[in-house]
């Protein structure tokens, strides 16, 4: 029963959260973490990672063929950040520590998530700041195992840096390169190896609702909904997690 109920919600937040750039590692990670399942880190950490990157390639890719992802536009926030993530993976931490950090984060996510971006002239910024935007929000992301894009986005967004289909392209690609470098930290940490018995039903669930999400797109989901709820869903079982390890 445990089984199936993981299964599909992982289809279900796959297919919500491609359809806005996201790979839906905060939601994994929150839904893995709850008590109820009583699973370790160890087992937690590279799944989440996983789905990430099977969810945002699809995604990138699509991106990558509209013409929304440009190096030039991109590589700032990219540079520092994947270093960040692979040392972020690479640290080990104890299990509570792990799950306090992530508890924290996800409520950080969920406020993040709910902000209304403002209609604005557009902020460029400078390159100090997206160096450092995407190095810090790398490392946190290496450490509790998730792509950052969940942060990266709404940051872009309030400041108006760009169209939200880039800003959704350039969340993808970014999850995407701190999925693959936190998860090689990992490893190169010597983490456990997967549990390919318990992982691979949902990798496959994943796949499956992010290559339909990655087509759906936003003109199917109200973003703004999607954020919303998502924020709700992730403050709960941020708490729940906190309740816990507090």
């Amino acid at each position: 029963m445990e089984s199936y109920i993981l299964i599909s919600a992982f289809f279900v937040i796959a297919l919500i959260y491609s359809s806005v750039g996201f790979g839906g590692g905060s939601s994994y990670l929150a839904l893995l973490a709850q008590p109820f399942f009583a699973l370790l880190p160890e087992t937690i950490k590279p799944v989440g990672l996983l789905c990430n990157i099977v969810v945002v390639t699809g995604g990138t890719i699509i991106f990558y063929r509209q013409g929304a992802l440009k190096w030039k536009e991109i590589w700032p926030f990219l540079v520092l950040s994947v270093p960040g993530a692979f040392l972020g993976g690479y640290w080990k931490l104890k299990e509570s520590t792990f799950f306090i950090l992530l508890g924290f984060t996800l409520l950080l996510a969920a406020v993040f998530l709910w902000i209304k971006p403002k209609s604005s002239d557009s902020k460029e910024l400078s390159l100090t700041a997206r160096l450092g935007l995407g190095g810090s929000i790398g490392l946190l992301s290496g450490l509790v195992s998730i792509g950052g894009g969940i942060f990266l986005s709404p940051i872009l967004h309030l400041i108006n840096w760009s169209t939200a289909k880039k800003i959704s392209a350039l969340a993808s690609a970014f999850i995407l390169v701190n999925s693959i470098s936190g998860l090689t930290g990992y490893f190169a940490a010597g983490g456990r190896p997967l549990d390919w018995q318990f992982a691979l039903p949902l990798l496959v669930a994943v796949l499956a609702g992010g290559q339909i999400g990655s087509r759906l797109g936003s003109q199917v989901f109200n973003a703004l909904y999607i954020r919303r709820i998502t924020a709700v869903v992730i403050l709960v079982a941020a708490v729940n997690i906190l309740k816990d390890h507090l």
